[in-house]
């Protein structure tokens, strides 16, 4: 068998070609190293009496692919995204000023108890939205929708009194 560098030129198009038909159409350099990386790992671990290198390596790579595309929405799952940080920052930039002017614990007020237990939950235990879900006997949508609507609530609340 040749070099990997070799191999790694002649099935470069195998690994776009896995790409596209994973439908992949964001981190594409993500999803290229993870092919890249399990054809390295068909090619130290490939026999040649067991069958062709083709056949396998597409399977390596196709796996190591679906593995990644499991891996980051498992994370999207589990992790607070970018936007639940900027609400989060924001809400923490509202209790900052609600130490001056109480305006935040006169809307929190308005809030119901679910409700706001779900604000100690998420905003200052800083738990996981699935953490969350399964405190509140819920799915991570459903957590999500209840979120956006209390935020909302608080925002409106909010600009009533000032």
């Amino acid at each position: 068998m040749n070099t990997f560098e070799d191999t790694l030129n002649q099935y470069e198009p195998m690994i776009s070609s896995c790409i596209r038909k994973l439908n992949i159409y964001k981190n594409h350099e993500l999803y290229r190293q993870a092919g890249r990386i399990a054809l390295w790992r068909a090619w130290v671990k490939f026999e040649a009496e067991k069958g062709e290198f083709a056949p396998y390596a597409y399977r390596c790579i196709y796996g190591s692919m679906l593995d990644e595309l499991k891996k980051e929405k498992h994370e999207e799952e589990t992790i607070n995204p970018i936007e639940d940080e900027k609400l989060s920052f924001l809400l923490e930039q509202a209790l900052v000023k609600s130490i001056q002017n109480e305006d935040l614990s006169l809307a929190l007020e308005t809030l119901t108890t679910n409700e706001r237990e779900l604000i100690l939950w998420i905003f200052v235990e800083g738990i996981s939205l699935q953490q969350a879900a399964t405190r509140a006997g819920i799915t991570i949508p459903g957590i999500k929708k209840r979120r956006e609507r209390m935020l909302n609530k608080l925002r409106n609340s909010l600009k009533v009194k000032k």
